[in-house]
């Protein structure tokens, strides 16, 4: 009876040491997303808006006079496929460098993911009128003809166009719409950022770049000549930003 006691006392002991150990292992953290932008590699900021000095892969000069953009759906999945999407938004406003940085208040826990991914845009579950008290004050609404729910991005400025003078374009992705069929007939162009498979083990900050560039070149080549404006009721234009915007964001680093 001496001897089954102590054994006992230290299978208990050695039980609590073990469930202590799963414990620590088990920890929730933040995580940060920080925007960054740049021309093809050179840095752009709100400081270099209202001067034409791009140049566009159509050969156009232009100037950026406003740019802000909404992302959403934050996801970390794990390697078992289980995904946690974490609650929250965020309109990315260059022109006055504000939200550049955003933390969502949920938490995740540590350990490794397969992928994470955020929403440029809404998707149609979150994408609709009255929702978001913010988001409609800082006009950020799509009208009810083009099938209201909210733009994705507005990105706006001048370029030289082809009889040299300076006019304006207005580059506003929404949700493509075709008014021409009845009934209208929409296509999804909020499309997924993967920023790849991570090992979380603190508070982590993912730096993400955009090459504003990027959404006049690949796949395809934007003539600012033609499509300048108007470009919200244009089906075609809104695919062609879905499928320019493939290519927009990349992960610069992660620092934990």
């Amino acid at each position: 009876m001496q001897r089954i006691i102590p054994i006992l006392l230290f299978s208990f002991l050695t039980l609590v040491s073990c469930h202590k150990d799963n414990d620590d292992t088990i920890t929730q953290v933040n995580a940060t997303f920080n925007f960054t932008h740049n021309w093809d590699g050179a840095s752009v900021s709100n400081v270099n808006f209202n001067t034409i000095q791009y140049t566009n892969a159509n050969g156009e000069q232009l100037s950026i006079t406003k740019l802000r953009y909404l992302i959403s759906k934050i996801t970390f999945q794990k390697t078992n496929g289980e995904k946690i999407t974490l609650d929250g938004y965020n309109l990315i406003d260059v022109t006055n460098n504000s939200n550049l940085s955003f933390t969502p208040t949920s938490t995740i826990p540590t350990g490794e993911y397969s992928k994470v991914t955020f929403t440029f845009g809404f998707n149609n579950d979150d994408n609709y009128n009255g929702n978001y008290t913010d988001l409609n004050s800082a006009s950020w609404n799509v009208p009810a003809m083009l099938g209201g729910g909210y733009h994705y991005m507005q990105f706006e400025g001048k370029f030289i166009d082809n009889t040299a003078t300076e006019t304006g374009y207005a580059y506003h992705a929404i949700r493509a719409v075709d008014n021409s069929k009845t009934p209208q007939e929409f296509k999804d162009t909020f499309f997924e950022v993967d920023l790849g498979a991570i090992t979380i083990t603190n508070n982590a900050a993912f730096n993400i770049k955009m090459n504003i560039a990027e959404w006049f070149k690949n796949p395809n080549t934007w003539n600012l000549n033609t499509l300048n404006s108007m470009l919200m009721p244009n089906f075609n234009a809104q695919v062609m930003m879905f499928e320019n915007g493939q290519n927009v964001f990349n992960l610069e680093s992660v620092t934990q």
